[in-house]
């Protein structure tokens, strides 16, 4: 039997969260001995009746002597009291803890108490948690479950005491945060604090009202939903507005101005203004975890999500719509805002990739309305509109995003700073950074491999350059571009080989003139786009992965509607047609300057081993992970070869690969600009070609969808580690996956 956490562990106070953590140290064993003070004899007795508590005590000396755990669950003003009195029957190894919601007066009593040199148990902690009801009957085993727990460690709180608090906080099934005391504070100001004078100020300005009565009797969802905080304990919170005085303050200044702005678009009807603030709201309130608060959708070594897909015969059918192309979705953002007049989009791609470059342009003052159901409306700014965002732009996991900007921002009058998360910040800028700098832009990337973040100097004039691409890549072409149309000039990119050219289209679309002349592009500098209709495709790098999965599976018949077929992107159509796929591609039309159609594949012969043609290399760039998958089950040697760009992607995705087909027991090579996979299928056998296994798939999207489909031909088990990003490009995966007869199981 594994000993408890704490031998005895002492509340003083037992109200609300007093009582929902007894009840936790109850059902998980974390204490011996669990006693009680508090003025209230009742408490006490309730709280023995119902187990939470081997004794109670009206003074709080006799509940802490010999105590290894003791709780401040009490109004926040009370804590230097407490401390001073508890302060000589405290035990050395004794940890203090308080769960109030400020935190630098905890501090300051602290140190009232003991001056600068406060004991090494004392770690201040706040759990976010909460009720409309209070008192020890109120309490809840679940209340802390996936909320948050703030711990504001200080430089003399020990290490084993701030991780035996983690480990009590995490038995609660709390998310557990450590924070500086000052930024606690300013940020509950902002988000507990100040929601809470907003509801009482409300509440209590309607209550005034002659007509109150009829107020309260027809208010709407909304406002209960608001004003239930007001029912809170009026005694805790008069203390809680005078502990945080100057953080709450200032987050009313803040709040204050705003409104002031919001009264000023009513007033005027200004509509485009209006619909821009409400909009990015909207936005804030879907995504303020990650993509407005500029942090990552991961953090380092974290998996957030697994995949695990069991093994046996599976079928593989229907009709479906994959998302929305991402690198048309990235393009209607960027081109619409600085377009002038309105741009409306419908397809509109809403993964975490692209949803970054939209929140980036309202970062930068565009107005944009939605996403809603893949439609988005863009108030275009024209060519000089955006403006200064408040802090770094955060790119997500998004490459797309971070080099095409650095070509927009290169040329803007303001100084900007783009971040990503874990797997971007890995990633090279030095090879847009580098053209950009030949045409006269200030940017910087990070550290000995040019990595984000990347900061860029504004009011640079810019000047057209000549640039000769020392490898096929769309983005890097992109972004020259784009900086191209704010430089003297012309610019100019020319290609070892065609990439995909939606730029290219698409600023046609707005109605700018880019020539291409064999594999050569220019643009003349000093035009302008104006806004448009765009209708975004089903995403082919998407749509490959079921084309694969189709391709391998007997008797399968799979159709993807409306798929974007631009010849720069068709290379794993032609891959697996020279595979000996049974692929068709029917209702050929065009949709928003952009071929589409509807790719029918059916599983009725074995795909054949090829040596890849080098010339459909860049036309299938994204599209080789799931191709890797196909090989495997082709008859015979598969070749790669002039794929180097495959490394530098959100991971090595020749070298990750190959470590996943080994684990489930292909035979590969990987090579500098490729690799060699030894098929193990046989004409007409439709039997299990991969062995199961774990595999880590480096939070790249592409490699968990790819490997996913090996779970069509597997004798073992399939587990896919950090599978969050697939969020980034298909959302949707998943879900169509099992709707097509690929049982994938999500784990978080």
């Amino acid at each position: 039997m594994t000993q408890p956490l704490f031998k005895k562990v002492a509340f003083i106070g037992l109200g609300l969260i007093g009582s929902s953590l007894a009840r936790v140290m109850i059902a998980e064993k974390l204490a011996t001995e669990i006693v009680a003070s508090t003025r209230s004899a009742k408490t006490l007795e309730d709280a023995k009746a119902l187990g939470l508590i081997e004794q109670g005590y009206s003074n709080p000396v006799d509940a802490v002597q010999g105590a290894d755990l003791v709780v401040l669950a009490l109004p926040v003003r009370a804590t230097e009291k407490v401390l001073a009195t508890i302060k000589p029957y405290l035990s050395e190894n004794c940890i203090i803890t308080d769960v109030g919601s400020t935190k630098g007066n905890v501090v300051d009593a602290a140190k009232a108490v003991y001056g600068e040199m406060l004991p090494a148990g004392f770690v201040p902690g706040h759990p976010i948690a909460g009720a409309e009801h209070t008192g020890v009957h109120a309490g809840k085993v679940d209340l802390f479950a996936h909320h948050k727990v703030i711990l504001t460690p200080l430089p003399s709180s020990a290490p084993w005491a701030v991780e035996k608090l983690i480990t009590l906080w995490q038995a609660a099934k709390a998310e557990v945060i450590c924070m500086d005391v000052e930024k606690h504070d300013e940020v509950l100001a902002h988000t507990s604090h100040l929601p809470h004078l907003m509801a009482f100020n409300l509440v209590e300005q309607l209550a005034n009202r002659a007509d109150n009565l009829d107020i309260f009797r027809y208010a709407a969802g909304g406002f209960r939903d608001f004003s239930r905080i007001a029912a809170s304990d009026p005694q805790m919170w008069h203390d809680i507005f005078f502990a945080n005085k100057k953080a709450i303050l200032n987050a009313v200044d803040g709040f204050e101005q705003q409104l002031a702005v919001l009264r000023k678009l009513i007033e005027n009807e200004d509509s485009p203004a209006l619909m821009g603030l409400l909009g990015n709201a909207q936005a804030a309130r879907q995504h303020f975890n990650h993509m407005l608060a500029k942090k990552p959708l991961m953090e380092k070594n974290k998996v957030t999500q697994q995949f695990t897909i069991l093994p046996g015969p599976k079928t593989f059918q229907g009709k479906f719509t994959v998302p929305g192309d991402k690198s048309v979705s990235h393009r209607s953002i960027m081109f619409g805002a600085i377009a002038e007049g309105t741009t409306h989009v419908t397809g509109f791609l809403e993964g975490e990739d692209a949803l970054a470059t939209l929140q980036a342009f309202r970062d930068m003052g565009v107005s944009i309305e939605g996403p809603k159901n893949g439609e988005v409306t863009i108030h275009g700014v024209g060519m000089q509109g955006l403006k200064a965002p408040a802090s770094a732009l955060y790119m997500g996991n998004s490459g797309t995003s971070m080099r095409l900007l650095s070509g927009m921002l290169s040329a803007q009058k303001f100084d900007s700073v783009m971040t990503g998360d874990a797997s971007l910040s890995k990633r090279p800028m030095e090879r847009i950074a580098k053209p950009l700098r030949e045409m006269g832009a200030q940017i910087q990337t990070t550290g000995e491999r040019g990595t984000p973040p990347v900061s860029i100097t504004g009011s640079q004039p810019l000047k057209g350059i000549h640039y000769d691409l020392p490898m096929a890549s769309a983005q890097v072409k992109s972004g020259i571009l784009l900086a191209g149309l704010w430089a003297a000039g012309e610019t100019s990119v020319t290609e070892p080989e065609p990439t995909r050219d939606h730029t290219e289209r698409m600023l046609r679309a707005f109605g700018y003139d880019v020539k291409t002349e064999g594999n050569r592009i220019s643009l003349q500098g000093g035009g302008k786009l104006v806004g448009t209709d765009i209708q975004v495709p089903s995403d082919i790098s998407s749509a490959a992965f079921f084309m694969v999965g189709a391709a391998i599976t007997e008797g399968s018949d799979v159709t993807l509607e409306a798929v974007g077929i631009n010849p720069t992107r068709t290379g794993v159509i032609e891959i697996l047609k020279q595979m000996g796929a049974d692929l068709s591609v029917e209702n050929e039309r065009i949709a928003g300057g952009e071929p589409i159609a509807d790719i029918r594949i059916r599983g009725s012969r074995t795909l054949k081993g090829i040596h890849m043609p080098e010339d459909q290399v860049p036309l299938a760039i994204d599209e080789f992970p799931a191709l890797f998958i196909a090989a495997a089950c082709a008859e015979g040697q598969t070749v790669l070869t002039g794929a180097a760009e495959l490394r530098v992607k959100e991971s090595d995705r020749i070298q990750v690969m190959a470590d996943g087909l080994k684990t489930m027991g292909i035979d590969c090579t990987p090579t500098e600009d490729g690799i060699i996979i030894e098929g193990k299928g046989q004409s007409g056998d439709w039997s299990a070609i991969f062995t199961g296994g774990e595999i880590e798939s480096h939070h790249d999207h592409r490699i968990a969808m790819s490997f996913s489909m090996a779970g069509l031909r597997s004798s073992g088990e399939i587990k896919i580690v950090g599978t969050e990003t697939v969020a980034t490009s298909f959302p949707t995966f998943t879900e169509l996956a099992n709707q097509a007869g690929l049982v994938i199981q999500v784990t978080e």
